[in-house]
């Protein structure tokens, strides 16, 4: 398992980050403690979580996640060998996240209340990357809105410096190490770089979904990455599952997330199974399984940081984690592009 550094931190992060937000709904807390194990004895060093997992968000599970992850670290005593990252929710109507119903803004009385519900769950008292789930202002979510752009509304956007603001005071405060952003844009990263100009904490990372079917942050994110070292930390590798092949045709496996849940809207769009075919064939053609490919692909990218992955079995897993035995290689690397040259970005 190689290691990369976090931004310009001189923090080093596995190339694989567990994700872990199916512990608490599809994964009980022994089976979440099972995985981070594993994980650890892989050489993964990354444990992403957020105050808003497990997923699907629901009032009765909202931060059991952390709760997982925190039960995990004191009993695992590792806690000083982890880079640890959550976030705090975004601009919502979920009313079970904060006092008397409200809704959640990235203001910095509600950022404190959130880092310290988030602090006593995992049982730590700092968080080594603090994410900004997704933005206060309104913008195109979790692909709902696609690749078109419509002028948002100017209403009472809570504005990054004032979110940043409080970021800073927390890094001060030695609750947060460092800061990074999460569905996020080229504009948003360039205004989060310029307040950071002016006092901010510059922010050391980006986490917004990137794999074969989706890879718009090379559009106008990538760049940043690279040149400005505020490295994607990339969501949905298998874009939700899809990539396996296992939705393919309508198809709802017993136990799979979008049977059990309905949630894959993001991926069911014109285009996606005929793109996902293709990445499959291109697997079989070269003898690599197409779940590795995928992840394989994903972690390969100079402007990851990276790769978050999240399993429901120890077996899935495991068959994850043997992608880094995968080189993306020229070859491989050219039929790849040819095949998004086709299918560009079906799922964004």
């Amino acid at each position: 398992m190689k290691q990369r550094e976090l931004g310009r931190t001189g923090i080093l992060v596995s190339e694989i980050c567990l994700g872990t937000m199916t512990f608490g709904q599809q994964n009980t807390e022994a089976e979440g403690h099972a995985q981070l194990d594993l994980a650890i004895e892989t050489g993964i060093n990354f444990i992403d979580t957020a105050e808003l997992y497990s997923i699907p968000p629901r009032t009765e599970t909202f931060g059991a996640t952390e709760r997982i992850v925190g039960s995990w670290l004191a009993k695992s005593g590792r806690r000083d060998q982890i880079i640890l990252a959550t976030k705090v929710v975004g601009r919502s109507p979920m009313e079970w996240f904060r006092p008397g119903g409200e809704e959640t803004r990235l203001t910095p009385r509600q950022i404190r209340y959130a880092l310290e519900g988030s602090l006593k769950r995992l049982g730590t008292d700092y968080v080594d990357l603090y994410q900004l789930h997704w933005p206060d202002r309104r913008v195109n979510l979790f692909g709902a809105g696609g690749t078109t752009f419509e002028k948002p509304p100017v209403d009472d956007e809570v504005p990054l410096e004032e979110t940043l603001g409080v970021l800073g005071d927390l890094v001060t405060e030695g609750k947060i190490r460092h800061v990074g952003l999460s569905n996020e844009t080229p504009w948003g990263v360039a205004k989060c770089l310029e307040a950071s100009r002016q006092g901010a904490p510059r922010v050391v990372s980006i986490q917004n979904a990137y794999n074969l079917i989706n890879r718009t942050f090379e559009l106008g994110l990538a760049e940043f990455a690279l040149r400005e070292r505020v490295g994607l930390l990339a969501y949905s590798p298998l874009a939700q599952g899809y990539l396996t092949g296992k939705y393919l045709d309508g198809a709802r496996p017993a136990g799979a997330r979008t049977t059990l849940f309905n949630r894959g809207q993001r991926y069911e769009k014109p285009g996606v199974d005929d793109a996902i075919r293709a990445y499959i064939a291109l697997a079989q053609e070269f003898g690599i399984d197409p779940v590795q490919l995928a992840v394989a692909f994903v972690t390969s990218r100079s402007f990851v940081t990276s790769n978050i992955i999240g399993a429901t079995s120890i077996a899935q897993l495991q068959t994850i984690l043997g992608s880094v035995g995968v080189e993306i290689t020229p070859e491989l690397e050219s039929r790849i592009n040819a095949i998004h040259q086709i299918h560009n970005n079906p799922a964004p």
